[in-house]
């Protein structure tokens, strides 16, 4: 499924941000997941539902059916590399500690 790598990357970089101590240290978490995701060439479904509206109103002959034959399978991608991928093993690994 496209998409499901590149939103285990975005939700790493966020996870990984939000545990950093200091302003470097989360301009380094964020830098390194993102750059990768980006260099792969890897599709995110936000970035698709910016970049598909602003090719058509530049010109690009692009049908409808293909601007849903690439949402869909992204969109669920990113849901099970976000919730299944990321958020899965952090759950796993540390459990239930909001209920603490």
């Amino acid at each position: 499924m496209p998409g499901v790598l590149c939103n285990a990357l975005v939700c790493l970089a966020v996870w990984m941000t939000v545990s950093a101590r200091t302003t470097s240290g989360m301009i380094m978490a964020i830098v390194w997941p993102i750059t990768g995701f980006v260099a792969m060439g890897m599709e995110h479904s936000v970035a698709n539902m910016y970049m598909i509206p602003a090719g058509i109103l530049s010109g690009a002959d692009i049908s409808f059916s293909a601007v849903l034959n690439n949402i869909f399978p992204v969109l669920l991608g990113n849901i099970v590399g976000g919730a299944g991928g990321v958020a899965l093993f952090y759950r796993i690994a540390y459990g239930n500690t909001a209920a603490e």
